[in-house]
Parts: structure tokens; C-alpha cells; sequence
């Protein structure tokens, strides 16, 4: 997923660096990955006006809904996704870009966010995360050389994970993105059979990113950098 520059595992500043700076800003991703991580995840939303911009709630926080604002009505620190993607290719950074759910079919976000990360080179440094799987299959049509992710929240159990191999075969994925709690030795021998990447959130706490480190994650993706900066030095499986 990562190309070579990027050590395990994989760090990832949830929305940023959102304990300190604006969720899904600029200002966050700088910080981020100035305190030491490798990139940062953020959230793609459409405008009214076709604008793809970077926010994870489906409304601004006075309630109006980005579907029925254009691009001059946002807050000036609410970045486009072009914006940001800019931001990665001049400074390195690994994004994990998640279309977020707004609809159960694909719309045109899945093109042209591909398309934006074709014009900045950035195939070797992305990935693309949905819990939506025709999101990712679209992806995967669309584009197949860029990696893709399947999200997996809470409302998983374990009868309802059997079927998650099926989902990751239908979309193509390479890597599964499990909330942190779901992540246990069970998950990681099956995505080692699978030759899954598995990348874990929103971890905010030195002993789960210790206990992922044991179960030999590949990326922590949470709030907090210095936290998750302690996987630096975890001890590993092998290591």
C-alpha cells in the first residue's frame, strides 16, 4: 500500500491533528505530519456546485448541509479535496482519502476524486477507504492501480465478519480498515491468509497502540501523534 519511504506501521493523523488544530483543515494535516506521522486520513464530501471538499459530518456546524452550499458559502478553512491533495504531493505525506456514505450507489465523487489523484501523482501514496463497497468496486473499475480499503465499524460481529472475504474479493481491496476494538488475532491470521493489509482506528491510547503493535498491524490511524509515535517503539512480531 505504502511505497518504500513509509515505514510499519503506517501512521496516520485521523482528520489531521484534531485535538489541536480544525478536524480535515490544512493547519491539521501540516501538524500532523510535522509532530513525526507519515500522512493523515480525511473525509471527501460534494458541494452543490460539484465542489469535492474535505469534511466528515454531512452539515456544517450550523446545521446548513453541504449539498445545498457552493464553494463560496463554505468557512475559508474548510479545504477542497484538491487542495489537499496539493498539500500531499508537495510535501510527501500518505492520504487515506475515505468517500464518506452519502448514498447506497456510486456518484461521481469515486471519477473525480481518482481523477485528482492521477493529476498529482499520487497512486503511490494513497489509498481509498469507504464502508460503502460500491464505492469501492467503482474505484476498482475506475482505477484499478490505486489501492483501495474496506472500512469495518462496531456494528460488525463475528458471524457478520465471515463475510467480509467476500467483500474484499467483490471490491479488490488490499487492505481492511477495522475500528481498533475489532482487531484481534483471529482478524490478523485471517487477513494473513487473505494477504490483507489491515490498518486500525481511531487509536488514542499507549496501551492499544502497544497491543496493535503485538498483533503486527500494518497502520494506526488516531487523534493523538505523540500516541501514536510509541509505536516507533513497540515491540513487533519478528522484530
Amino acid at each position: 500500500m505504502a511505497s518504500p519511504a513509509f515505514r510499519r506501521p503506517l501512521l496516520l493523523g485521523h482528520r489531521g491533528s484534531p485535538k489541536a488544530h480544525p478536524e480535515n483543515s490544512l493547519s491539521g494535516f501540516h501538524a500532523a505530519l510535522d509532530a513525526g506521522l507519515d500522512g493523515v486520513e480525511l473525509d471527501v464530501r460534494r458541494l452543490l456546485d460539484g465542489t469535492l471538499v474535505v469534511h466528515h459530518d454531512a452539515a456544517l456546524p450550523d446545521g446548513r448541509a453541504l449539498t445545498t452550499l457552493v464553494r463560496s458559502q463554505l468557512p475559508s478553512g474548510i479545504p477542497s479535496l484538491a487542495q489537499a491533495l496539493a498539500w500531499a504531493a508537495n510535501s510527501g505525506a500518505f492520504v487515506n482519502v475515505e468517500l464518506k456514505f452519502e448514498s447506497a450507489r456510486p456518484d461521481d465523487r469515486v471519477g473525480r476524486t481518482l481523477d485528482l489523484i492521477r493529476t498529482f501523482g499520487l497512486a503511490g501514496q494513497v489509498i481509498v477507504s469507504s464502508f460503502n463497497p460500491w464505492l469501492l468496486l467503482a474505484a476498482r473499475r475506475e482505477a484499478p492501480e490505486v489501492p483501495r480499503a474496506l472500512l469495518v465499524h462496531h456494528g460488525y460481529r463475528w458471524g457478520q465478519l465471515d463475510l467480509i472475504p467476500l467483500m474484499m474479493r467483490w471490491t479488490g481491496c488490499q487492505a481492511l480498515h477495522p475500528v481498533h476494538t475489532l482487531v484481534t488475532h483471529q482478524l490478523m491470521a485471517q487477513a494473513r491468509v487473505h494477504g490483507w493489509q489491515v490498518n486500525a482506528w481511531t487509536v488514542n491510547s499507549v496501551t492499544e497502540v502497544h497491543r496493535l503493535c503485538g498483533l503486527d498491524v500494518d497502520g494506526l490511524i488516531g487523534d493523538l501523534p505523540h500516541v501514536l509515535l510509541g509505536a516507533r517503539a513497540a515491540p513487533r512480531i519478528g522484530a
